[in-house]
């Protein structure tokens, strides 16, 4: 992949939110810059002091602008629970549009700036993006609603209380009204989504942590279930071996003959649980990718039917499902992802593919999980394939070859032996098992 384009692909969707809106908000700065700062030194003609006082509102806005620019990107900071409210920096650009418009304004009233649109278009353009930022920094929409009436008839009334007319002073209270308001609906929508997208990427991986978390829990209580009774009967029977012993009675060698064959059959039962939870099922490793993988607000299409397999062909298939949708959930930004098993050329082939893969630059290295799973098909004859499928998916493909089935003989069952199955043709591509 190019490296022009990883810096974006790489990211996740929230990611890519996040930088676009702060991209937004910094070309804010520029578009300031450009529309307002130029207008005081190409009108500085038309003004007694001609191009020093052009310059000196064009720094202002230039200022203004940067300003912004920075208050943006803490408020959005903020908002992510990153840094706190940047209140001082707020309070600075409060402070710095109020003065400049006054000014402004002042200048307008003394006469030192004869043509009224030098004036309106600064002090309309820093009013209306200077509350695009104070906005960012608001949490309660009612709060948000009334900067743009608040800044708008302030300025109007400043405009009229200086005397330089009822007119102008509409004028400006119209223009911030309905560019601050605009803006103000833009910039805190804009916040909004920021966050929200956010907290869906965080409550995704919380609803995978979850279903990770409830399959240890289930084993937890397996274990206790079955390890409950019968330590307490250990304890029991040891402690009345002891009080047996004591007294020299004979009967304590049988109750500790009876404590070790509860020990073994402790033993044997724990191991009966940890392989069932070591040994993977296809049937229900299908399932639980599906629950999986809807928890975590992914898209899950399953195309597969019940099929009699022999039972390690049955577990090496359902370590695949396991690894690759715990791929799935743990690399890429995946909405969709489509589970198959089907029968081709005599094999039964399992598919599993997802979108939103975060492609980085360079190759990919091998990771150990599908190292394991290549180790496992081999004991069954199978082979692994893995990798981008095109279009931003990414593929996981395992084929194990079934055995050669006729009349009389079938396929192995669950507890190893043959079954006659009858005269069953192998399945075909295209043909659901």
């Amino acid at each position: 992949m190019s490296r022009l384009t990883g810096w974006w692909v790489g990211r996740s969707n929230a990611a890519k939110v996040e930088l676009y809106t702060r991209w937004t908000f910094h070309f804010f700065a520029l578009i300031e810059i450009a529309s307002i700062g130029g207008v005081p030194i190409a009108q500085s003609d038309r003004t007694p002091l001609g191009l020093p006082l052009g310059l000196a509102l064009a720094l202002l806005v230039c200022a203004h602008a940067v300003l912004t620019a920075v208050l943006s990107s803490r408020a959005l900071d903020w908002a992510l629970d990153r840094r706190e409210r940047p209140v001082r920096l707020a309070a600075a650009l409060v402070a710095l549009t109020a003065v400049g418009a006054l000014t402004l304004i002042a200048l307008r009233a003394t006469g030192v700036l004869a043509d009224g649109a030098i004036a309106a278009s600064v002090v309309t353009g820093t009013v209306t993006f200077s509350l695009g930022s104070l906005v960012l920094c608001m949490n309660r929409v009612r709060h948000m609603l009334y900067v743009a009436p608040l800044a708008a008839f302030a300025t109007g009334g400043a405009v009229g209380a200086m005397g330089v007319g009822l007119g102008e002073a509409i004028g400006y209270t119209v223009g911030i009204l309905l560019g601050g308001g605009g803006l103000v609906a833009a910039c805190g929508f804009s916040g909004w989504l920021m966050k929200m997208v956010w907290e869906l990427e965080r409550s995704k991986e919380l609803k995978a942590r979850l279903a990770v978390a409830e399959e240890r829990l289930r084993f937890g209580r397996d274990l206790h279930d079955v390890m409950g009774r019968n330590l307490s009967v250990i304890a029991l029977k040891s402690e009345l071996a002891v009080q047996l012993a004591r007294r020299g009675r004979p009967e304590a060698v049988d109750q500790m003959i009876e404590v070790q064959r509860i020990a073994q059959e402790s033993q044997r039962e724990v191991r009966d649980v940890v392989r069932g939870y070591r040994e993977a099922d296809l049937r229900v490793e299908l399932e639980g990718a599906r629950g999986v993988l809807t928890a975590a607000g992914i898209t899950c299409a399953m195309d597969s039917a019940d099929v009699e397999l022999p039972s390690e062909v049955r577990s090496a298939l359902g370590w695949v499902v396991r690894e690759a949708t715990t791929n799935v959930l743990r690399h890429g930004d995946p909405s969709r992802c489509v589970i198959s098993l089907r029968g081709k050329d005599g094999a039964v082939l399992l598919t599993v593919e997802n979108d939103g893969v975060r492609e980085v630059p360079g190759p990919r290295a091998g990771g150990s999980g599908l190292a394991g799973l290549r180790e496992r098909l081999s004991a069954v004859a199978g082979t692994l394939e893995a990798g981008p499928a095109g279009g931003g998916t990414f593929r996981v493909t395992a084929r194990v070859p079934l055995p050669v089935r006729g009349r009389g003989r079938g396929l192995m069952g669950a507890d190893g032996r043959g079954r006659d199955t009858g005269d069953v043709p192998v399945p075909v591509e295209g043909e659901a098992l």
